[in-house]
């Protein structure tokens, strides 16, 4: 899906220069990319890599120990964004640490564990399922107890999908959409989809396989597909592949007034290439997930984030939704985030976090 190579790229972006022309009047900014492309950039691209600073910053001070509030950005502060790093946000860490790496590590357990705690993607109904089941493995599983399971919950008015994202319902038959979804793990499981992912040779076959089954769309397989690399079943750079989502979309017409004919992964690629010597230019100074730089997942979720900062930012600026503010209010969460990243990726953190 995307065009351009990796290495080489950096390599070139790096040495990329700054178009100055009559367009720099209204804001807008040339960036010439390998190939002989140009972007040209709007005045909302720079907000692009403050808000990174800022929503890095803000995560920085909260896992360290600092007392709120943890931005002096008056929109940061007062509406939720996802962090900067996809997988340093609060569900994602709680998969990496209690879903994932706990438990079998066969391919199969590690599978089935991450399917069925994302097709709902909340902690809550997770330990709903591990309460009521015990220990969670494929091998036993009843179908039967897991439904009567979220049954429960469901007749108690109590939430089972994360609002993160639409999770549209598998058509298998039953009336709950949980139930649908039970059933779907149980497809999938069924179809050896555990040891198709792991013999996958890349990320990209990993999200074409996914792709192809029911109700995963381009957006939710691409989730999956990073979701299920945070483990040990696959070993993927995730700066090898990327599929830019509806709000990272919005967030590319705002931030680019005109691509060169890129594709939207090729966009996010460039960005994530170039992204050191924009902090730079603006005399920025970005803490990086303890030595992690931006991979690719996170440069597309940046521009999701920012096509909602920019709704109160740059009013002027409108995506192709024609959203114009933000719904998330930021409400504080007491727990504590302790932090614990896939150990393959070797990421090194303070003593106080270890």
């Amino acid at each position: 899906m995307t065009t351009l190579g990796g290495g080489s790229v950096r390599n070139a972006i790096s040495k990329a220069s700054t178009v100055t022309s009559s367009s720099s009047r209204l804001g807008l900014r040339k960036i010439r990319v390998p190939g002989g492309r140009t972007l040209t950039a709007t005045p909302v691209f720079d907000t692009y890599w403050r808000f990174a600073c800022k929503r890095q910053d803000a995560f920085m001070r909260r896992v360290l120990g600092e007392p709120p509030p943890w931005s002096d950005d008056p929109v940061i502060s007062a509406h939720r964004f996802t962090n900067v790093y996809r997988a340093s946000d609060r569900v994602s860490q709680y998969l990496i640490r209690h879903v994932q790496y706990k438990g079998e590590q066969s391919p199969t357990e590690i599978f089935f564990r991450t399917l069925l705690f994302k097709l709902f993607n909340r902690i809550e109904t997770w330990e709903h399922i591990v309460n009521g089941l015990g220990d969670v493995r494929w091998a036993g599983f009843s179908l039967a107890r897991a439904e009567a399971v979220l049954d429960r919950v469901f007749a108690n008015r109590e939430t089972i999908y994360s609002a993160a994202y639409i999770m549209p319902s598998p058509g298998f038959g039953a009336t709950r959409k949980h139930a649908n979804h039970l059933r779907f793990v149980e497809y999938l499981m069924g179809d050896s989809a555990p040891s198709k992912v792991a013999e996958a040779p890349t990320m990209e076959a990993v999200f074409r396989l996914l792709r192809s089954y029911p109700s995963l769309g381009d957006f939710l397989a691409f989730q999956l597909t990073i979701d299920l690399n945070y483990s040990n079943i696959t070993n993927f750079s995730e700066m090898h592949f990327v599929v830019a989502g509806p709000g990272a979309r919005d967030g590319i017409r705002k931030c680019l007034a005109d691509v060169g004919g890129l594709s939207d992964a090729d966009v996010i690629r460039v960005v994530a290439d170039i992204a050191e010597g924009e902090f730079e230019r603006q005399g920025l100074r970005f803490q990086t997930l303890w030595g992690r730089r931006l991979q690719l997942i996170d440069c597309q979720n940046l521009f999701c984030e920012v096509d909602k900062y920019a709704r109160v930012v740059h009013p002027g600026f409108v995506g192709v939704s024609g959203r114009t503010r933000i719904k998330q209010k930021f409400k504080q969460n007491p727990a504590p985030l302790p932090q614990w990243y896939p150990p393959k990726w070797g990421v090194r953190l303070p003593a106080t976090l270890a």
